[in-house]
C-alpha cells in the first residue's frame, strides 16, 4: 500500500513540475520578448508602413495583413472542418473506410507547414493562376488548421450525450434539425476551442505565406483579396535575416513579435470569452 502511494505521489510530483517548467519557460520567452520589444512600441509604429529600407518607420500593412489572412483561414476552415465533423460522427457508417479517413486527418494534422505552402504554391498560385494574394495564402493556411479543426469538432460531437439525440429524434424531430438545435449547441464550446487553436497556428505561421501571400515589402493596403499583403510572421524573418541593415532593425524585430504575440492571445482571448458566454449559456 505505502508501495503505491509513493508511485502515486512520485508520479504527481513529476507531472507538477513538468507543468511548472513549461510555463516557467513560457513566461521567461514572454518577459524577453517584452523587454526588448516594449521599447519599440508607440503610435507610430503601430500606424505607419515601414520606410528606410525597413529601419524606420511602423509594421500597420503587417498587422493589417495578418488580420486578413487569419480572418480569411478561419472563415474558409471552420465551415469546412464542422461540416466534415458532422459527416464523420454523425453520419458515416463507422467501418475501414472511416478509420482510414480519420487517420488521414491526423497525419495532416503533424505535417509541417512548409509542406501546405508548397501545396498552396502548386495549386492556388500555380495551377488555379491566382498568384500571390491574400486569396491563396488564406486558402493554404485555412487547409493547414483544417485538420485541427476538423479534430476537435468531431471529438467535441461526440462528447455531446446519446440520450440527447435518442430523445429529440423520439419526438418526432428530423435528423438534421437535431443535429442543427441539439447537438451542435452543446458542443460549440469543444469546437470553439478548436477554432482557437487554429487561430493561434494561422496567424503565426510563416512558411505558408511566404509562398502565397507576404509580399517583401510594400506600404500599400490592399484592395482586393488578389493583391499581395504584408504579414507579421514573414516580416519578422525578413528583418532577421533578408535586410541590409539587420542590426539597425533589431529593436523593430523584437517590437513586431511582441505586437504578433499580443495579437494572437488577444484574438485567444476573445474566443475564449465567447467560449465561456456560450457555455453560461447552455447552463442557463
Amino acid at each position: 500500500m505505502r508501495w503505491r502511494y509513493f508511485k502515486q505521489h512520485s508520479f504527481f510530483v513529476i507531472v507538477r513540475l513538468a507543468a511548472f517548467s513549461i510555463a516557467l519557460a513560457i513566461g521567461a520567452f514572454l518577459v524577453y520578448i517584452v523587454v526588448n520589444g516594449i521599447g519599440a512600441i508607440n503610435w507610430e509604429f503601430l500606424t505607419q508602413p515601414p520606410r528606410d529600407s525597413m529601419t524606420k518607420g511602423g509594421i500597420m500593412p503587417a498587422i493589417l495583413g495578418t488580420f486578413y489572412l487569419t480572418a480569411g483561414a478561419i472563415i474558409i476552415a471552420l465551415p469546412l472542418g464542422v461540416a466534415s465533423a458532422i459527416y464523420l460522427s454523425e453520419y458515416a457508417k463507422q467501418g475501414p473506410v472511416i478509420r482510414i479517413i480519420r487517420v488521414g486527418v491526423n497525419c495532416l494534422a503533424g505535417v509541417p507547414s512548409i509542406v501546405f505552402g508548397l501545396f498552396g504554391l502548386g495549386l492556388f498560385v500555380v495551377f488555379l493562376q491566382f498568384g500571390s494574394c491574400v486569396l491563396s495564402g488564406a486558402l493554404t493556411l485555412g487547409f493547414l488548421i483544417l485538420p485541427t479543426i476538423i479534430g476537435a469538432s468531431e471529438e467535441a460531437l461526440k462528447a455531446v450525450p446519446q440520450t440527447f439525440r435518442e430523445a429529440s429524434l423520439g419526438l418526432g424531430v428530423s435528423k438534421w434539425q437535431t443535429i442543427l438545435r441539439i447537438v451542435l449547441p452543446n458542443a460549440l464550446p469543444g469546437i470553439l476551442t478548436g477554432s482557437i487553436l487554429g487561430i493561434g497556428r494561422a496567424a503565426g505561421e510563416t512558411a505558408p505565406i511566404m509562398f502565397t501571400a507576404a509580399a517583401f515589402f510594400t506600404s500599400k493596403l490592399p484592395k482586393s483579396i488578389f493583391d499581395e499583403v504584408m504579414a507579421l510572421p514573414y516580416h519578422v524573418y525578413v528583418l532577421a535575416t533578408a535586410g541590409t541593415h539587420i542590426e539597425e532593425t533589431r529593436p523593430l524585430q523584437y517590437g513586431t513579435v511582441l505586437v504578433l504575440v499580443a495579437l494572437v492571445l488577444g484574438v485567444d482571448l476573445i474566443a475564449i470569452i465567447i467560449r465561456s458566454y456560450v457555455r453560461k449559456k447552455k447552463r442557463w
